[in-house]
């Protein structure tokens, strides 16, 4: 136990130490100046269905977003592909693609690879010479996240991870690559297992940068009106929305069928407001769950929303709930299981964002 406590003092330590100078180095007056700010959403049907509220308790795939030590609770093969239909109603019908998988590499490690793809849809190309769409035709921006992580079981008590991020955000003639590192802990305690408590770190790296031909523009000289030339237009690097989570969770067990599960996360983002976020879940023999969960941010009550409020900077309403049903192939304890999970979250606007879910589990 003293060696779980060192551990846990030693990772904190490393943790907040990477954190002083770029977690609690943002001014709220910079809010909208970070780029990449898909890092901010969680792509996966069942950890979204209570708002992030289960970052202490999150296992499986959705660890490598939510807190990357979850991964390590993989028995032996762990897949999982959800699709998500962002903001649901919007004119180019914008979804999210997510695939991941976990394998188990050693008695306490685990290796995962997931890769997340943001589809916006054809947008038309207008210049100030063609205002009128449809006359240029159309481009289409692209978005992916690769993630490479790795876990460990340091004992029955507490596990860590690291995750590198790969980013990539690109339209016809520009583009920007960068790279990002996520770190997390998590720590099992209590007579049952039942106490749980978690801390992440993401989104820590270099600013990025834009780059290609959409930056350079054919103009006329103004001494010299019969010649063009290339101007090229200089791109300012922006920084990534680092985020700081500190989670925490209970479980109250009911015999040997049921479990609700409490869970509260404290998230502080250096470009946005700070979050709040309170969730439950309930488990019926862990083949049924139903979970909602309530982020609260400064002016997420305003009237009118992000639209009519300058405090408010978040489209959701705050309001997300779920479902998961995971059925077992075999009555063996270790055998197959496959999973549907399903999550709605309230927006503002539009009708919402809607997540589906399959998982294999091995």
């Amino acid at each position: 136990m003293k060696k779980s406590f060192r551990y846990i003092a030693l990772s904190f330590v490393i943790l907040m130490g990477l954190s002083a100078p770029q977690a609690f180095a943002g001014n709220k007056d910079r809010s909208g100046q970070a780029g990449a700010s898909e890092l901010l959403i969680n792509p996966w049907a069942a950890s979204s269905g209570w708002g992030n509220a289960g970052m202490s308790f999150v296992h499986g795939v959705e660890a490598i977003y939510g807190n990357v030590a979850g991964i390590s609770s993989c028995r032996t093969l762990d897949v999982n592909f959800t699709n998500t239909w962002w903001l649901q109603g919007v004119g180019n019908d914008t979804r999210i693609a997510s695939f991941g998988f976990l394998a188990r590499v050693g008695e306490s490690s685990v290796l995962g690879l997931s890769f997340m793809s943001f589809s916006i849809g054809e947008i038309a190309i207008t210049t100030p010479d063609n205002p009128d769409p449809g006359t240029l035709g159309t481009f289409k921006p692209n978005l992916m996240n690769i993630n490479l992580s790795f876990a460990k079981s340091f004992s029955n008590s507490i596990s860590g991870g690291f995750n590198l991020k790969i980013i990539s955000e690109s339209i016809k003639d520009m583009g920007g690559v960068g790279v990002a590192l996520d770190a997390g802990i998590q720590y099992v305690s209590g007579p049952f297992d039942n106490i749980h408590f978690g801390i992440t770190l993401k989104n820590i790296g270099p600013t990025m940068k834009f780059s290609g031909d959409g930056l350079a523009l054919r103009v006329f000289m103004e001494s010299m009106t019969s010649q063009q030339f290339t101007m090229v237009q200089r791109a300012d690097d922006f920084e990534l929305p680092t985020q700081l989570s500190i989670a925490a969770a209970y479980d109250f067990l009911f015999a040997e069928t049921s479990r609700l599960t409490i869970a509260g996360n404290f998230c502080s983002n250096s470009f946005t407001n700070d979050q709040l976020t309170g969730g439950l879940e309930y488990g019926w023999r862990e083949m049924f769950k139903v979970r909602a969960g309530y982020t609260w941010e400064r002016g997420i009550w305003a009237k009118g929303g992000v639209e009519n409020s300058d405090e408010c900077m978040n489209i959701n309403r705050g309001l997300s709930a779920g479902v998961s049903v995971e059925v077992p192939l075999s009555k063996k304890e270790d055998a197959m299981r496959l999973a549907v999970d399903y999550s709605y979250r309230d927006t503002y606007t539009y009708g919402g964002t809607h997540s589906v879910g399959a998982r294999i589990i091995f």
